[in-house]
């Protein structure tokens, strides 16, 4: 780990082997925890590059715990997280409102490592119970329309890096492997990303990929479709620059997608959201993620469309009767 660690201090690039290789060696925990963290710690420092996100995807996905289910054809609904702007939990609402709108949803998220409340954090909080049970999950996905693929019950040679992560408490490499290493492998990607640099990182990582993609990143640093600024979208074939304007919604300011300080009023705002009590600027800020999200999946739909079905899906309460049905099924 010293040559190692050496070489990435003087600004060298692993390959997409040496990757993959370091990544085995962490999870078979041949290095120290200080030798971890001051890993970890380098692409803090510099971008880190195609080969070596390749490199860790492949080595994650080779130690993951895979789980197929018997449709394809499901989306994941994701952000990298690390943006620090404190927002709700808009894009696991937007899973919901998915679901609402009869798309199966397949979403792999973990607790919160720079924020207050991750996915799992807001999950396990509204009465969720993790599993990694196959049998269980699938009946989610029949009755509800949705699963949840919480990390560490998918990926378990990574749990020895968690308290690592924790007590680093900033963004690192494993917040972008989350997002592409979903074990059930989806059909279709929904992915926010912090910065226009990510974006064009994940857009070169996923043309190699078999997943239909779109990768959303709003100008002011949101890693989701904030309303607060434009939004870049981008896909396969098309690449987009959006205004609220251009959809139909009103500019957002910072403080009216605060997500609270504690994972108790991160859950408050999520029921309320589903519930029909949000305020409008939480509505249409999850109303817009899950349209790009629809839009992914059925392509030859416009926006508006997508829009529309995600605005019906949350204001007829659909969304909330998939959160129902999913709490019976566990």
């Amino acid at each position: 780990m010293k040559v190692l660690l050496n070489n990435l201090f003087e600004y060298r690039s692993l390959s997409r082997e040496q990757a993959k290789e370091v990544l085995l060696n962490i999870a078979s925990e041949k290095y120290n925890p200080v030798q971890v963290a001051a890993f970890m710690s380098v692409y803090g420092m510099r971008a880190i590059t195609v080969e070596e996100l390749s490199g860790f995807r492949d080595a994650m996905l080779d130690m993951c715990l895979k789980t197929e289910f018997e449709s394809d054809n499901s989306i994941d609904i994701v952000g990298t997280g690390g943006d620090g702007k404190d927002t709700f939990n808009i894009s696991t609402l937007a899973c919901f409102v998915v679901a609402g709108a009869g798309i199966n949803v397949t979403k792999h998220g973990n607790y919160g490592v720079s924020a207050v409340s991750g996915s799992s954090n807001v999950l396990d909080a509204i009465g969720y119970k993790f599993t990694n049970e196959k049998a269980i999950l699938q009946k989610q996905l029949d009755k509800a329309g949705i699963c949840f693929l919480h990390a560490p019950l998918f990926h378990p040679a990574m749990k020895k890096v968690a308290p690592i992560r924790k007590e680093l408490a900033v963004r690192t490499f494993f917040n972008l492997l989350g997002p592409v290493v979903n074990p059930c492998f989806p059909k279709y990607q929904l992915l926010g990303v912090y910065s226009l640099e990510m974006l064009r990182l994940y857009n070169y990582l996923l043309q190699d990929v078999s997943t239909d993609y779109s990768i959303v990143h709003s100008l002011d640093g949101y890693d989701e479709v904030s309303l607060t600024a434009d939004f870049k979208l981008v896909s396969k074939n098309k690449k987009q620059l959006v205004s609220p304007a251009d959809v139909g919604f009103a500019r957002l300011q910072q403080a009216d997608l605060f997500g609270g300080a504690t994972v108790d009023e991160a859950a408050k705002i999520f029921l309320n959201v589903l519930n029909g009590s949000g305020t409008a600027a939480q509505n249409n800020a999850v109303i817009i993620n899950a349209a790009v999200a629809i839009n992914c999946v059925n392509a030859d739909q416009t926006l508006t469309d997508c829009i529309a079905q995600a605005n019906e899906s949350l204001k007829s309460k659909k969304a909330l009767n998939v959160y129902k049905t999913l709490l019976q099924h566990q």
